[in-house]
This record gives C-alpha cells, sequence and structure tokens, in this order.
C-alpha cells in the first residue's frame, strides 16, 4: 500500500481557529464571570468571579498535561470507547507542525483527524477553553454556599472523571457515541447537557441555601454585559467548531446569531405573558439559552431550523425556570439545570429532527426522511445524563466524606467574599 498525501497545514484556517480559541476564553472571564456574578447577592460576587477565573488557571494546566490526551488521544482496549489514554500526556507527539493521528511519511487517514489543516496543538489549545468553561458552568447551581477547597477539588475531579470522558465517547473517534452516529457539532451533550445535570445533582446534594428568601439578584447590568460577551464569544465556540475558516464556518457563524436572537425574543414573550413585563435579565437569560440550543445543531441546520430552535429553547427553558423549579424547590441557583441542560437537550434532539444534508453532507434529520437521526440523538442524550449525574453524586460525595462542601451556616451568612477570599466587592454589603 501507499501513502495518501495529507493535506497541507492552512495559514487561515489556524488563524481562525486561534483566533475561536480566545474568543471562547473570553467566555469564561469575563463572560460567564459577569453573567453568574450579577445574579448573586453582593457578599458572594468575588467568589463567582474568583471561581471562574481559577477555573480558567486550572483546567488549562490539567489540559495540557492530560486532559487533552484523556478527552481526545487515542483509546485502548474495550475502555477506549469511554476515555482516551495518556499517549498524549504532558502533549507528547502533540505536533505544532502536524494534524493529529499521523506523522510525515505515514499513511494518513482523513478519518481519524479531528482538523486535516491545523495542527494538533492548535485543536489541542481549542478543545482546552471547552474544558475550561464547563466545570465553571457547573458553578452556578451550587453558588454562594461551598467551600473554595471543595471547589478546587471538584473541579479537578469533575473535569478528570466527567467531562473527559463524556467529551471523548462523543468527539473522539474512538468514542463509543460517535460510533452510533451522535451529531454534536460544538458541545451541546458534552459541555451544555454535561454541566446542566452535574450542575442539578450538585444543588441536590447540597439543599438550599440561607436566605434564599430575600433578594438575589445585585446587579442587572453585569448579567446583560456578561450575556453580550456570551454572545460575542459563541461566534468561536460554534463557528470555530468547523476547524476551518470554509463555508461551513459561515452557516455556523449565521445559525447561531438566529436561533440566539429568536431566543432572546422569545423569552421576553413568555415573561410578558406570564409575569406581566419582560425583564433585561430575561432576555438576557433568553439570549444564553438560545446559544446553548443551537450549539449541537450549528454545523448542519439551516436558517430555519435554527428559527425554530431558538424560538422553542426559551419556551422550554422558562417552563422550567418559572415553573418546575418553584415547584419541586430545588435550589439550582443560577439555572445551568433549567437553561443548560434542557436547552442542550432540546437542541442536541433538534439536531435530530433539522439536520440538513446542503449544509453538512452526509448528515439529515427526520425533515428530510431520517428519523433513525433523532432516535440516535436520544440515546447519546441518555447516556451522557446518567453517566454525568452518578458521577457527579459520587464527587460530591467523596469530597464532603473528606473535606466537607459546604459552608459553615456562619461563613454562608458572612458570605463568601469575606469567609474564603477576606476581600469584597463592594464597601457596603447586603
Amino acid at each position: 500500500m501507499g501513502t495518501t498525501p495529507a493535506p497541507q497545514l492552512n495559514d487561515g484556517d489556524i488563524s481562525w481557529v486561534l483566533a475561536s480559541s480566545a474568543l471562547v476564553l473570553a467566555m469564561t472571564a469575563p463572560g460567564l464571570a459577569l453573567f453568574y456574578g450579577g445574579m448573586v447577592r453582593r457578599k458572594n460576587v468575588n467568589s463567582i468571579l474568583m471561581q471562574c477565573f481559577m477555573c480558567l488557571s486550572i483546567v488549562s494546566v490539567l489540559w495540557v498535561v492530560y486532559g487533552y490526551s484523556l478527552a481526545f488521544g487515542p483509546g485502548h482496549g474495550w475502555v477506549g470507547q469511554w476515555v482516551g489514554g495518556l499517549d498524549w500526556f504532558m502533549l507528547n507527539n502533540v505536533s505544532i507542525y502536524t494534524p493529529d493521528h499521523w506523522a510525515p511519511g505515514a499513511n494518513w487517514d482523513p478519518t481519524t483527524s479531528y482538523g486535516p489543516t491545523v495542527p494538533n496543538q492548535c485543536y489541542m489549545i481549542f478543545q482546552c477553553m471547552f474544558a475550561v468553561i464547563t466545570p465553571a458552568l457547573v458553578i452556578g447551581s451550587f453558588a454562594e454556599r461551598v467551600k473554595f477547597s471543595a471547589w478546587v477539588w471538584f473541579t479537578v475531579l469533575w473535569l478528570t472523571f466527567v467531562y473527559c470522558p463524556v467529551a471523548h465517547m462523543v468527539w473522539s473517534h474512538d468514542g463509543i457515541e460517535n460510533k452510533w452516529g451522535v451529531l454534536d457539532f460544538a458541545g451541546g451533550t458534552v459541555v451544555h447537557m454535561d454541566a446542566g445535570i452535574a450542575g442539578l445533582a450538585t444543588a441536590l446534594y447540597l439543599g438550599k441555601r440561607i436566605g434564599t428568601d430575600k433578594p438575589g439578584m445585585h446587579n442587572v447590568p453585569f448579567v446583560m454585559i456578561g450575556a453580550s460577551l456570551l454572545w460575542f464569544g459563541w461566534f468561536g465556540f460554534n463557528a470555530g467548531s468547523a476547524i476551518c475558516a470554509g463555508p461551513l464556518a459561515t452557516s455556523a457563524f449565521v445559525v447561531t446569531n438566529t436561533a440566539t436572537a429568536a431566543a432572546a425574543i422569545s423569552w421576553a414573550a413568555c415573561e410578558w405573558i406570564f409575569a406581566g413585563a419582560p425583564t433585561l435579565v430575561g432576555a438576557s437569560s433568553g439570549a444564553v439559552a438560545g446559544l446553548v440550543a443551537i450549539t449541537p445543531a450549528s454545523g448542519f441546520v439551516n436558517v430555519g431550523g435554527s428559527l425554530w430552535i431558538g424560538l422553542l429553547v426559551s419556551v422550554f427553558c422558562y417552563f422550567f425556570v418559572a415553573f418546575v423549579k418553584p415547584k419541586f424547590g430545588y435550589d439550582d441557583t443560577l439555572d445551568p439545570f433549567g437553561v443548560h441542560y434542557i436547552g442542550g437537550l432540546w437542541g442536541a434532539l433538534a439536531t435530530g429532527i433539522f439536520a440538513a444534508n446542503w449544509v453538512n453532507p452526509g448528515h439529515t434529520g427526520v425533515t428530510e426522511g431520517n428519523p433513525g437521526q433523532f432516535l440516535i440523538q436520544l440515546k447519546g442524550c441518555s447516556v451522557t445524563t446518567v453517566f454525568s449525574f452518578i458521577m457527579t453524586w459520587v464527587i460530591c460525595f467523596v469530597i464532603d466524606k473528606t473535606i466537607g462542601m459546604r459552608v459553615s451556616a456562619e461563613d454562608e451568612i458572612i458570605g463568601l467574599d469575606l469567609s474564603q477570599h477576606h476581600e469584597r466587592a463592594y464597601t457596603i454589603l447586603d
């Protein structure tokens, strides 16, 4: 057998993926930090900003040491369907000159390359930013009541035993969900469903905060600024996932903006109908829900599909946030479950409905006569949900029984800014 010539690295594609990496980085800090920080009480805002900032720092180190290898490295044997090995430990064999899974002179196989025109390290740093924001999203469910030391251990363990395996299952060529044919262009299951269901697990494990009957949200402009930065950075999240500067990136960019705008309108309309007035926080939350829902579908659906995804996601998410959460009484503080899990679930299933062959050849959904794709999406969503929930609960249990997860009642009343970090964002506290 002769060798198959590998495609040449493309400077335009490399530039776009690196720029997208920077856009996704900004989604965590300052984007998510401000979005979450504005919704907590003033005595806890620094703790949220600190956790988001340190999530960027901690995960960035763990990713290059072993995270990328576990998530995207070659799997071995039966366990290789669930998690990668350590072939790429400390970025060993992760080249700055060549794409993954091949070397000059080797028989290149296009089916085993994540980005054939960008170096492996370029793809690695892009995926690093996805790994950064996912545990940061979980913060929103247990905000205002977890010790910083416990949060550090939670982040390390959750990245290792939940995020990396889920990313491998869905996105790695060896992954079991990938082999089933699950479609997730930019992280609906890997990022949003994964984080959202983990958030529910932590909220149920920890129980309610003290003083939830008192006003919580302290800075609405923070929320809008954070949501706007998320919207801006999400173009790198979704369009960057094309791993090329080409037509597919263009389509992903357009449908991302369209679904987000539609979802902001839809959430505002829901508030107007059920609560009597549209709010800035509601419109911001709707935009985030739209971003979440279009994420898995962004490389597979056309503008028409994106409109339906955006309009309906806010209806589903608003229902869970405004009606289901109060009914069952769980304290999902900043609604990662209600927005990211529910939105991610709808987006993943909607991919199986609206996937269009002309957008991404070879991928079709129910609207193009392929109902089987919807069932594959449902199967993948089920596996991710069960795995993430159980593993997150186990991690919470282990941390709680060793160093303890929750701050003392006194520290919670004082606020995490002072009790955990000995500083505060404002001179006057609630």
